[in-house]
């Protein structure tokens, strides 16, 4: 009986905080749709929710400037996965070599400490000086982005790792080889899992930042044009996207880590 009351409680405390996000959502949209009914005669730049989403509906059935809706986000997502994904792999393995290696960290320690104050966004003329307005400058820039928290979140795990545990593997005749991929990768994950997070959001506000200069496709390439041009529901459609789109990848990154490092914070 106790058990069973337990369970409930849990289950109403886990229950909570979705429900009041749901009525805050429910409250934003009911100010908004008042506001932007009030303002829409007195400035054409406020929409409403309503039109924002026949908006939404026309992007998607009919698309944006000759192209297809789920081109431009198709775009976005293609040039945010193949420089995180590569920023990640980086990241993760110089993080351990420098976690692992007081001789690498201190290497490279000078480099990292110059590069981090830098905003990715100071990149984009630089790359595009050096590998032109194509898809691999955008690629190479959100690389950049996602690779600098990857490594040094990942460093920061590898450097938390107790040290009785290290020792204790030591005795038993564990490789230095298994000694990382079975004994520290594990106790750095959550480390990485947290660089990732932050390297994933940041990539994707670099990718639709990239896309404002020399793109055809893209989310960000979609606001710029609707805003020199006065489109302005589908600048709001442009932006919604990349808030939801963000929200979705953030969310699934989560997800994964409540999946396959289900001991973090345990």
């Amino acid at each position: 009986m106790m058990r069973a009351r337990c369970k409930q409680i849990a289950t109403a405390l886990e229950i909570r905080p979705a429900l009041v996000g749901t009525l805050s959502t429910l409250l934003l949209l009911i100010i908004w749709s008042i506001w932007a009914s009030e303002a829409e005669g007195m400035h054409s730049s406020f929409v409403g929710p309503l039109e924002l989403l026949r908006r939404l509906y026309l992007l998607a059935t009919q698309g944006y400037g000759g192209t297809s809706l789920w081109v431009h986000i198709g775009a976005s997502l293609f040039r945010t996965g193949a420089g995180f994904i590569a920023g990640a792999i980086v990241g993760i393995c110089v993080g351990m070599a420098m976690g692992y290696s007081s001789i690498i960290s201190s290497a490279l320690a000078p480099f990292f400490s110059f590069i981090r104050p830098i905003p990715p966004i100071a990149y984009i003329p630089l790359v595009i000086l050096w590998f032109g307005i194509g898809e691999f400058s955008k690629i190479v820039l959100i690389f950049l982005a996602s690779f600098l928290y990857v490594a040094l979140n990942t460093a920061a795990g590898v450097r938390a790792v107790p040290q009785e545990l290290i020792r204790v593997a030591r005795s038993l005749g564990t490789s230095n080889f298994r000694l990382l991929y079975a004994v520290i990768l594990p106790e750095a994950l959550p480390y990485v899992m947290l660089g990732l997070k932050v390297a994933l959001a940041l990539s994707w506000a670099v990718v639709v930042a990239a896309e404002l200069v020399a793109a055809q496709a893209g989310l960000g390439y979609l606001i710029m044009d609707a805003g020199t041009f006065f489109r302005i529901p589908d600048l709001y459609v442009g932006i919604l996207l990349i808030g939801l789109i963000g929200l979705m990848l953030e969310r699934g990154l989560t997800l994964f880590e409540r999946r396959f490092v289900h001991w973090s914070g345990k």
